[in-house]
């Protein structure tokens, strides 16, 4: 997608991207656990994924973090305006990203972090101001729960199926992923579904009941159109 499709999906948000996935079948797309870390964002962009499993105490050590193909080296592979999409399996116990890291991921251009696991050091975190969607925080660090286990493959995150160039969008409801096939026609029905709530909203405001007007009868629609029309619409 280009810039201007991902802006324009971030202004539509996940309430009326999820409603648009539902009618492609899509239902299991929004992720159980991140939420931002600061609220009052709101994004999209394609993911990069990154993939923890369950720490082994032989392989979960410190010196693990400077082993080739290290959570270090994943930071290094994000593409410029990729959102990371952890798997971090909804660990709540260890923090899979803190300060530093968050800080190297701004500097890079990375747009956002997504997780349904948990960030450390989050005072410093916020200071860093990189938008993250993450499931809460943890003073641990990774290696006492997690281990790190690649990038650039599919993964699940917060009990959604997630693949390299998915796209994601993201706002205060949380975070969700459509998939790159479905991305624009989902951009094309999220905005005309955008239009005709606005028409609902008007009528909702000058007093007109809920019946028959969302969902539309013929009645509603013929309106509508004529609203579409005009200035308003």
């Amino acid at each position: 997608m280009t810039p201007e499709q991902l802006d324009a999906l971030a202004a539509l948000g996940t309430a009326t991207v999820s409603m648009q996935l539902l009618k492609h079948g899509v239902r299991s797309a929004w992720m159980h656990g991140p939420r931002p870390l600061v609220p009052g964002r709101r994004l999209a962009g394609p993911t990069f994924t990154l993939r923890f499993i369950p720490q082994r105490e032989d392989l979960a050590t410190p010196e693990h973090y400077a082993r080739p193909g290290s959570l270090r080296d994943a930071v290094e592979a994000a593409p410029p305006g990729a959102v990371l999409v952890m798997d971090a399996r909804g660990h709540s116990g260890a923090g899979s990203i803190g300060d530093i890291l968050a800080e190297r991921l701004r500097v890079r251009g990375i747009k956002a972090v997504v997780s349904d696991g948990v960030i450390r050091d989050s005072p410093g975190v916020r200071a860093v101001d990189l938008p993250i969607w993450c499931a809460g925080s943890a003073a641990p660090p990774s290696i006492t729960g997690l281990l790190f286990a690649g990038w650039g493959e599919p993964i699940g995150c917060g009990g959604v199926a997630v693949f390299p160039g998915d796209i994601v969008v993201a706002d205060d409801d949380g975070a969700l992923v459509v998939p790159a096939g479905l991305a624009e026609s989902v951009l094309i029905q999220s905005i005309e579904q955008d239009r005709f709530e606005r028409f609902v909203q008007e009528k909702v405001r000058e007093g007109h009941p809920v019946v028959g007007l969302y969902p539309p009868d013929e009645a509603t629609l013929s309106e509508y159109q004529l609203w579409r029309g005009s200035s308003r619409g």
